[in-house]
């Protein structure tokens, strides 16, 4: 099992400290999010200070940005770390793609399948030294690519395309056309095993490809640390997470596959009441057990083997504090990447979305991870 860890990025300098640390330990992966700051930015600062750890982004928002700039951004990347990126798109949902960033919103499923191709046409045109784009689909169409635009062959690696996804329409496409899929943190073992994975997995074999170059990454709630006073800080902040989620209507198939959902309803009013404290102390100890794994160091292999083994690839992602002692970290590392998954690497040729019969359709769905 591969393990990723969250690197901050509202601090380029701290990034690159985080990113040395995060090395040392031995980590397979560094990542960065989009929420209050571009996830970018402090992978390209830790590009310049790493040279193992791979880089990406979990996820950046796909949509608010055209497939061409995309792929300018990871080609650079990609060439900064020297072949150590990957790409993580998200959809995110209607609400912030129409409100926050003033794009138009369509179904994301299959703008999502549009979406990864127009990247991988744009990086194929460049990789043949910047012939003609020629890329057709429902949702984009590229013609133009001028040698004044067109980066010159690096000779790297293709750059794997990873998707975040929640319902049944989007985990379908990613199992087609992505070489990852991020499921949401908001699981359990029983939901992973019956619904997600599931579900990945009748889109790989509706494109017939094979598992092992699928890589499934999930976790995110999990509370660990050296000692009890650490551990008990994570603990609660995932609490709050998992009453969040709770709260919210779009992620309640999990609570309804747990017999849960009367859970739902109970909190669904507090953030619109901003009753913050109030939530959390809703979710028990059972319930954070139930979606988190709450361990210290030396037990968090078990827990994670327990929780994730057999369903997981990669461990998405810890959460550590910024200044962080690698040295504690790298035998509990070390014992999580030994835990047998499925996934052994990215196939050399990207996935190509199966033909689809005239007027056929992804259904759409009222969210989209992002």
């Amino acid at each position: 099992m591969r393990v990723s860890v969250q690197i901050p990025n509202h601090d380029l300098r701290l990034a690159q400290d985080f990113a040395r640390r995060a090395e040392r330990a031995g980590f397979d992966s560094l990542v960065a999010l989009e929420n209050q700051h571009n996830p970018y930015l402090p992978l390209a600062a830790a590009a310049l200070v790493t040279e193992r750890i791979q880089l990406g982004t979990a996820v950046a928002l796909a949509f608010t940005r055209s497939p061409t700039t995309t792929a300018h951004i990871a080609w650079d990347l990609q060439n900064a770390s020297n072949g150590r990126f990957y790409l993580g798109l998200g959809a995110q949902v209607k609400a912030h793609n129409e409100h926050r960033y003033g794009v138009s919103w369509t179904p994301p499923a299959p703008r999502m399948r549009d979406y990864a191709g127009a990247v991988r046409a744009v990086h194929r045109c460049w990789e043949q030294g910047g012939e003609s784009l020629d890329y057709h689909s429902d949702t984009y169409n590229l013609t133009l690519m001028t040698p004044n635009f067109s980066p010159k062959p690096n000779g790297l690696p293709r750059i794997p395309v990873s998707m975040s996804a929640v319902g049944p329409a989007m985990l379908r496409v990613a199992g087609q056309v992505y070489d990852g899929v991020r499921l949401h943190p908001f699981s359990t073992r029983r939901y992973l095993e019956v619904v997600s994975n599931a579900r990945i997995a009748a889109g790989l074999e509706s494109a017939g490809r094979e598992r092992r170059n699928m890589e499934i990454i999930s976790g995110g709630f999990i509370a660990t640390g050296p000692n009890e006073t650490v551990l008990a800080k994570w603990r609660e902040y995932v609490r709050f997470r998992i009453a969040f989620y709770c709260s919210t209507k779009a992620y309640w198939d999990v609570l309804r596959l747990h017999g849960m959902e009367d859970l739902g309803l109970k909190i669904q009013p507090y953030p619109r009441e901003r009753r913050w404290k109030e939530m959390a102390a809703l979710i028990s100890d059972e319930t954070v057990d139930l979606f988190a794994v709450v361990a210290k160091y030396d037990d968090l292999p078990a827990a994670i083997e327990k929780r994730y083994g057999g369903l997981t690839d990669t461990l998405y992602p810890l959460q550590l504090e910024a200044d962080f002692d690698p040295e504690p970290l790298r035998e509990v590392i070390a014992a999580i990447q030994k835990i047998p998954c499925a996934f052994e690497g990215y196939a050399k040729e990207a996935p190509v979305a199966p033909l689809r019969s005239k007027g056929a359709a992804l259904q759409s769905e009222p969210h989209a991870a992002g």
